[in-house]
């Protein structure tokens, strides 16, 4: 229990944090009071505190510092913040469903899950190790499955979905392949020295999904325009990293893009039906109309 309690006051005291910077008087009060909320105690001495300090930065990785010329202490922002972030959500989730025994009431799990996590810390160990992996590989295009063997180089999660990211010596290029469709996972002993110098963010820079664009494709300029109710949520959640806001009024959203329009980022468009128009480049727009004129062929 007491371990419990120290667990979940460290993630109270990243919460507090990750909303401002505050001095110890200021998360003392909020240890205070989510102390009367979920009936535990979570108060500590300015001792407990620095140790609590380290003990965040030894088990999420996430560095908190004390400034001297505010009085404050601070996160330290850094470049796996987002992996962190998915560490904390993950937790908060495992954290609220132990509030109660039943919990069905209360909660509603989507029914839909992905496939082939079973296999997320073998393909973790041989990215980490760098050793050959091998496996069985059903394509949904193929009706046949076939054995594949590459240098596992990243991990990269894409609409509920995972995938591995890695060198095909077969194909003399990287591919990405869905852990859904994966079975019979072999990690090889023998090591390997990357056949290239893989950048995960360098290589989706200009991707929206998980498709790796071919060489000769290039990133373009994409208009999109929506009513101002659909942009809220465009807003909310951008499409894309470059996305920037061109047009903003109580009638209509006008966003700019640069990316390489692959398959998944039309799928994505499609999706969206109506509530989204494309205004650039006429490219795209006769390829929205083209899927869109096959779609009513069949009713």
């Amino acid at each position: 229990m007491k371990a419990k309690i120290s667990f979940n006051r460290w993630t109270l005291i990243i919460q507090k944090l990750k909303k401002c910077p505050s001095s110890f008087e200021a998360i003392s009060d909020f240890l205070d009071y989510e102390s009367e909320i979920q009936d535990y105690d979570f108060r500590v001495s300015i001792r407990t505190f620095q140790r609590d300090l380290k003990d965040i930065e030894s088990v999420f990785g996430i560095e908190i510092k004390y400034n001297r010329s505010s009085g404050v202490y601070q996160i330290v922002e850094d470049s796996n913040s987002g992996i962190k972030e998915r560490m904390l959500e993950a937790f908060d989730t495992f954290n609220a469903l132990q509030i109660s025994e039943k919990v069905s009431n209360f909660i509603h799990f989507e029914n839909r899950k992905p496939k082939g996590t079973e296999n997320l810390y073998g393909f973790l160990h041989a990215i980490k190790n760098r050793q050959f992996i091998s496996f069985i590989y059903q394509k949904f295009k193929e009706e046949q499955p076939e054995t594949r063997t590459i240098e596992p180089y990243v991990l990269k999660e894409f609409s509920n979905r995972w995938y591995i990211i890695g060198y095909d010596s077969s194909k003399k290029t990287v591919r990405s392949f869905g852990l859904d469709r994966i079975s019979d996972l072999e990690i090889n002993k023998k090591k390997f020295t990357p056949s290239i110098n893989f950048d995960a963010d360098s290589y989706y820079k200009h991707s929206f999904g998980i498709i790796i664009p071919e060489k000769n494709q290039n990133p373009e300029e994409i208009i999109l325009s929506c009513d101002a109710f659909q942009g809220k949520y465009f807003k909310a959640l951008p499409f894309h990293h470059s996305q920037e806001i061109i047009k903003d009024n109580k009638n209509e959203l006008v966003l700019k893009l640069f990316l390489i329009p692959t398959y998944d980022f039309i799928q994505e468009l499609l999706s969206k039906g109506k509530t989204i128009k494309i205004l650039k480049p006429q490219s795209l727009i006769d390829k929205i109309k083209d899927n869109y004129n096959s779609a009513l062929k069949q009713y």
